[in-house]
């Protein structure tokens, strides 16, 4: 019978949620972290980034950016590490060829969703945005693709009614962090069998970018209310009063009781105006129904209730008047 010897890994990761996976590997496992890559360049702006460095200079792990090689450097840095494997967690560049077959045990990616659906790199914002109501982690052997390589393990994760983005990727790196021991333990005692992955599923997770916070009035209650839970904690949604920015933290959809206490029809009133105010919420007309604004944040302030933010900004939301 084998026994589980230590490996020397290589990781490669950058976000939050590459950060709880490389936490477990040097606080609870027997294998060795050797280096750790990330495309970061700023600490200074990157909590994520931080914890990876902090981890790496208190457990004396070689630490590189890989903004600041060039590809030919990181092969070259990497054979000279003499890894055992790789593990590959919210990176952000694709690994090439000479990169994937240097480890005897090849490259494994740990992803935030049920491969093949949300292949990319938003897969968690995306479920929540597309209103998915289970997501989960996948764990692969990498190939040239995006994504794509034969499945070691997979999980499902119901995603809760009021996830954001923040919530629901501390929740699968919980997840995905222990079901990667239990893969390494199972390549080096050889008892894994690999899935290929159902091609007929597959969407892709286009990365997130500033420009998508802007909130459309003109879509529907529903679809504002995810793409606010999904753009949470960044880029986050916002909307503009006087030229200045409102960024919204919180929201809900108007259920039928909203809609009966409206003395208008939704349908003569243009998307964005104002409805009525409480100091509970905003009420504003989208393209179909109402969304509640539940907590905003003006530009250069705290995030904070209705009720509170209306003691100091009232005159800005007037009923009747359009949010932009």
């Amino acid at each position: 019978m084998k026994h589980i010897k230590s490996l020397r890994i290589a990781f490669f990761g950058t976000t939050n949620f590459a950060a709880w996976h490389l936490y477990t590997l040097v606080y609870s496992s027997i294998h060795q972290v050797i280096a750790i890559f990330t495309q970061e360049k700023q600490a200074s702006k990157n909590k994520s980034f931080l914890s990876l460095y902090d981890m790496a200079e208190k457990h004396n792990i070689a630490f590189f950016q890989s903004s600041f090689l060039s590809i030919s450097e990181i092969i070259y840095i990497v054979k000279k590490l003499n890894v055992d494997l790789i593990i590959v967690v919210s990176y952000g560049l694709i690994l090439p060829e000479e990169i994937l077959n240097i480890p005897r045990l090849g490259c494994i990616n740990v992803h935030g969703s049920l491969l093949p659906r949300w292949r990319g790199p938003a897969p968690i914002q995306r479920a929540l945005e597309y209103g998915d109501v289970v997501t989960g982690i996948t764990i692969i052997r990498m190939d040239l693709g995006i994504d794509t390589g034969d499945i070691f393990h997979v999980m499902p994760c119901n995603i809760l009614p009021k996830d954001t983005s923040y919530t629901l990727s501390n929740r699968l790196a919980k997840m995905g962090s222990i079901m990667l021991l239990q893969v390494l333990d199972q390549l080096i005692l050889e008892t894994y069998t690999l899935t290929p992955q159902d091609l007929t599923h597959a969407t892709y997770a286009h990365k997130l970018t500033k420009q998508e916070a802007r909130i459309d009035w003109k879509l529907s209650a529903i679809q504002l209310e995810r793409c606010i839970r999904a753009f949470n904690p960044w880029p986050i949604s916002y909307f503009l009063i006087k030229n200045c920015r409102i960024r919204v933290w919180g929201a809900e959809v108007g259920d039928r009781n909203t809609m009966d206490h409206c003395h208008y029809s939704l349908a003569s009133i243009l998307p964005g105006t104002i409805l009525s105010i409480n100091p509970y919420g905003i009420y504003v007309v989208t393209g179909s129904g109402v969304l509640i604004l539940t907590m905003l944040q003006i530009s250069g302030k705290k995030r904070t209730l209705i009720r509170d933010l209306l003691n100091a900004y009232k005159e800005w939301f007037i009923p009747n008047s359009i949010l932009e």
